[in-house]
């Protein structure tokens, strides 16, 4: 699998990343299998969070053999910095790692968040006295506000912001484009969640995917539209959906999709089989 360089910072991150949520409530030997054929298939990007359960529990021995080969990010939602301070030393405890590749601010929801973030006593005083002691090599954070995510970017150095960037949101909701704007000029990395964000759950659907907070594409025809897409714009890497399953969806498509660059026809649709072009 390719690899992007992320941002500022020197590593290479897989086109596709690891969404934690993908082992939550598995066994540890299901947990092995699926991270051993995420690294066969390329993948080094893995991302997980306490509030997804017990992912950490699983994927931390499940990396165990594998550590020093790939690039680890967790995040934390508390606040202050106590809080974050708190989480980080649990989250390397139960990971059972001695640092995180990069440490991200969790799905900033408002200004107001943000605000507390950046104040004096919040959760970015914690990190960056983490990465001081060497267990943080990054610092980054997850949004889904593009004013939060503006204030953020212009009041300290991130390493990389995490946002959804999708066809829905980008072209519908008008979410995203700033944001990369201000992020690509200042260096700082741009991650993609939701890449595979089909549309919002209509009622009796979700128990197909459970662990989606949103109708995700699942076949490979739509997944090389909606990869070819977000991956076409200045993203490093895009997080599949909480399902094993999409991510194997995701690792075919990009396959089937072939070197950049990618063209979308006029036409590119999420609803049912769309055309696409392979740019030549």
């Amino acid at each position: 699998m390719d690899k992007r360089t992320l941002g500022n910072t020197g590593d290479e991150l897989s086109l596709i990343g690891f969404g934690g949520i993908a082992v939550r409530d598995v066994t540890p030997r299901e947990a092995d299998r699926y991270v051993g054929r995420a690294i066969d298939r390329g993948i080094n990007y893995f991302d997980v969070a306490p509030s997804y359960g017990n992912a950490e529990e699983r994927l931390g021995p499940a990396l165990r053999p594998h550590r020093d080969r790939v690039f680890l990010a967790c995040k934390t939602t508390q606040r202050s910095a106590d809080g974050a301070a708190s989480d980080l030393e649990q989250s390397l405890k139960t990971l059972e790692t001695d640092h995180f590749d990069l440490y991200q601010c969790h799905g900033v929801p408002s200004v107001e968040d943000a605000e507390r973030i950046l104040a004096p006593g919040g959760a970015l005083e914690a990190l960056v006295a983490a990465r001081d002691r060497g267990l943080i090599r990054h610092i980054g954070f997850s949004a889904h506000s593009e004013e939060a995510a503006l204030l953020l970017l212009d009041a300290f150095p991130f390493a990389s912001v995490l946002l959804p960037i999708n066809l829905f949101c980008w072209q519908d909701g008008g979410f995203g484009p700033q944001v990369c704007e201000v992020a690509q000029a200042k260096g700082t990395g741009i991650l993609a969640l939701k890449s595979l964000a089909k549309r919002p759950w209509r009622d009796g659907e979700r128990e197909m995917w459970p662990k989606c907070w949103y109708r995700p594409v699942d076949t490979v025809p739509e997944a090389m539209v909606a990869l070819a897409f977000t991956l076409s714009l200045p993203v490093t890497a895009a997080v599949c959906p909480g399902h094993v399953e999409l991510l194997w969806v995701a690792c075919d498509a990009l396959e089937r999709l072939g070197p950049p660059p990618w063209k979308l026809p006029p036409d590119a649709s999420l609803d049912g089989e769309p055309i696409f072009h392979a740019a030549t």
